[in-house]
């Protein structure tokens, strides 16, 4: 079958976008929870209704509001009102709806992913709720990735202003995302499974909708209610690596550190009985874009990675000879990949804007455009986040194909202005595709399970 770039175009947005709706957070939550007769289900788990006082709800994350929102409409109104259902999420501020009885809070602003005031009054009253639950009550926990950033917590002697700065230098530094919560736990009276060690509640159930490759329970949110498998020796090792030794830049946390028993994870005893139950990751993306592939008359290749990826650039690179290899050779002409690469941003002095996601592509371009001018192969590439956000942007990421790169090809020998190299070097990949109609922009999505690669390719 022969395909237009147009057409190429349109179905890489479709097949990414049915992975995005497949973890649609209110989705994910209604199909685990409901409620059958006298019985509400969880999971696996059976629990009598007459056996619940209250229910309260607490939790975090850029899923939260639909979470919370699936939540209501899996309990239903009279359950609403007979358990006396009440709770409060920290939630990005472009995230806030309507909800009966949970309380959306925004505590940061959109595209801000760094701890705040807010946040850190937010953290306190789930604290406050938590702490104050007793043996009969439930208490449902509604984690999702953005979690560490929204629900700050300083420990004593480390300020939020400290903490803002420590998430600066790691991020800017290319740290992962295993290395910067593995610090936040340490310097955190939330994280790490201290949300479960406040918690008076006889069951606690925490839903987690997965940012973090492999899922581990102890990474995504940086893990409020999983017991921190990391001691404050590792916490710091990161911490010099990561400003050069420079301890003046973020002292107290430094000094906080030392204090600690290097070796030793933190008490995580509860008296709560915890289960915590992933509902949504990025393979259930990946496989929902594949189904939507087939239906489309592609031959689909997946892969969702589970560990740790490289830098986007070199992910970018890949997929543009990839998509040379695919379009000239048997075998799919879909590929679907899900993951999370790094970036090492540029200076601020010369730094623009943008996110991995669109530096990825951008570096894509690039390779493609280092070829010998030659008709090229068609193709669409495409690269977003799960989450509508890619970096501190208002897109969740960009898209190529042959028929931008034949126009660039010609423009770049006419204007000095367009060239794709300055723009990656410079960190400015959203400022490059702004001007030529490439960014992909859904607003938030409610959900968040990293990002999602789409490349599909015209055979001959």
């Amino acid at each position: 079958m022969s395909r237009s770039t147009s057409q190429l175009r349109s179905d890489a947005l479709a097949i990414w976008q049915a992975g995005v709706d497949a973890v649609r957070s209110d989705r994910l939550v209604t199909e685990n929870i409901h409620v059958d007769g006298d019985w509400l289900i969880i999971g696996d788990d059976t629990i009598e209704l007459s056996s619940i006082g209250r229910i309260a709800v607490v939790g975090t994350g850029k899923a939260g509001a639909g979470m919370a929102a699936g939540l209501e409409q899996a309990l239903g109104p009279r359950l609403l009102k007979e358990k006396h259902v009440h709770g409060w999420l920290n939630v990005p501020a472009d995230c806030l709806r309507p909800l009966s009885c949970i309380h959306l809070h925004p505590a940061r602003p959109a595209g801000v992913n760094e701890p705040t005031e807010a946040g850190v009054l937010g953290a306190n009253k789930i604290l406050e709720i938590v702490s104050s639950l007793s043996a009969n009550d439930l208490c449902l926990c509604l984690i999702s990735g953005g979690g560490s950033a929204l629900l700050p917590a300083p420990v004593e002697g480390v300020s939020l202003a400290e903490k803002q700065a420590i998430t600066r230098l790691l991020s800017a530094g290319g740290a992962n995302i295993g290395e910067l919560n593995t610090v936040r736990k340490q310097l955190s009276q939330i994280k790490g499974g201290r949300l479960a060690q406040r918690c008076r509640a006889g069951r606690l159930f925490t839903l987690i909708i997965s940012d973090v490759l492999g899922d581990p329970l102890d990474t995504i949110a940086s893990g409020p209610t999983v017991p921190d498998t990391h001691t404050a020796a590792e916490a710091l090792a990161i911490l010099t690596h990561y400003t050069g030794g420079n301890e003046s830049l973020v002292l107290a946390a430094f000094a906080y550190l030392r204090r600690q028993p290097p070796n030793s994870t933190p008490d995580s005893n509860s008296i709560c009985q915890i289960t915590n139950l992933v509902i949504g990751n990025n393979a259930v993306a990946v496989d929902a874009a594949g189904v939507e592939a087939e239906k489309r008359g592609y031959s689909h290749a997946m892969h969702a990675s589970t560990t740790l990826e490289g830098s986007a650039e070199d992910i970018g690179r890949d997929l543009a000879r990839l998509a040379l290899q695919m379009s000239s050779q048997p075998g799919p002409d879909c590929l679907i990949t899900g993951g999370e690469p790094t970036v090492k941003l540029a200076p601020p002095e010369i730094r623009g804007k943008g996110g991995r996601n669109q530096q990825l592509v951008l570096a894509a371009l690039i390779e493609l455009l280092s070829l010998p001018p030659s008709p090229p192969p068609r193709f669409a590439i495409l690269s977003g986040g799960t989450d509508g956000e890619d970096g501190p942007t208002d897109a969740s990421g960009a898209i190529i194909d042959s028929d931008l790169l034949a126009s660039l090809q010609s423009a770049l020998a006419q204007s000095a202005n367009l060239d794709p190299a300055d723009f990656l070097r410079r960190s400015d990949a959203y400022t490059f595709f702004s001007q030529l109609n490439s960014l992909i922009k859904t607003g938030p999505t409610h959900t968040n399970v990293c990002d999602l690669r789409v490349l599909v390719v015209d055979q001959h």
